[in-house]
């Protein structure tokens, strides 16, 4: 059996990242180094900043949330509308799963040392989620009189509050749940119709919301 031996680079994101999970957002460098087993002017020469470090570990998070829920290698569905309920479900299950998820959407969201991270990542998903919507509509699955920059614009905004809500609670919801309650929603303002694969059912629309 062999191992894959980690970088220095990567070894001082994942002690920056554990650091900044034990601080609820706060950092030293010093600390990071001692986790990582290496000198603190070795974590300045690689991030050249306190900033920079957490900056790199924000946009690490970001590229496996990327791998986990916006890959198409990933999704098995057939149909348009089912990957798009998988994409959701994975984005779900990648937040509840990670324990540094609550700290990127809650306080580092707003914390100037990742605000280049946050602005490079939204700008992805909204083009990458604009392209997708343009494909569902080829398809014939999305009403073509839909903007599709207005409409994802909308809808991230909208599954990001939803998560930021779920992740601060004291008592998450099921995952599963939040994701139907969530795909409900997308579906409504997709406009899909009850008889496309993948919609929700009229008795899915008609459940109560989460408390």
């Amino acid at each position: 059996m062999t191992t894959t031996k980690i970088g220095t680079p990567e070894r001082l994101i994942r002690a920056a990242q554990e650091e900044l999970i034990q601080g609820r957002g706060l950092l030293e460098m010093q600390a990071v180094a001692k986790r990582a087993k290496v000198s603190v002017g070795l974590a300045y020469h690689h991030f050249g900043s306190k900033a920079g470090l957490i900056a790199a570990v924000v946009e690490a998070f970001y590229d496996r949330l990327e791998d986990a829920a916006f890959n198409p290698s990933n999704l098995v569905s057939s149909d348009w509308a089912g990957r798009e309920k998988e994409r959701i479900a994975a984005y779900i299950s990648f937040h509840y799963d990670h324990p540094f998820a609550p700290l990127v959407v809650g306080p580092l969201s707003r914390a100037a040392e990742v605000l280049d991270v946050e602005q490079a990542f939204t700008k992805r998903q909204l083009a990458a989620g604009a392209h997708n919507l343009r494909a569902g509509q080829r398809d014939g699955v999305i009403p073509a009189d839909l903007d599709p920059r207005l409409t994802i614009a909308l809808m991230i905004g909208g599954i990001r509050q939803a998560l930021i809500g779920a992740l601060t609670k004291a008592q998450r919801p099921d995952r599963e749940q939040l994701t139907d309650k969530i795909w409900i929603f997308v579906a409504g303002a997709l406009r899909l119709s009850m008889g496309t694969a993948g919609a929700p059912s009229a008795r899915d629309v008609k459940q109560p919301g989460l408390n």
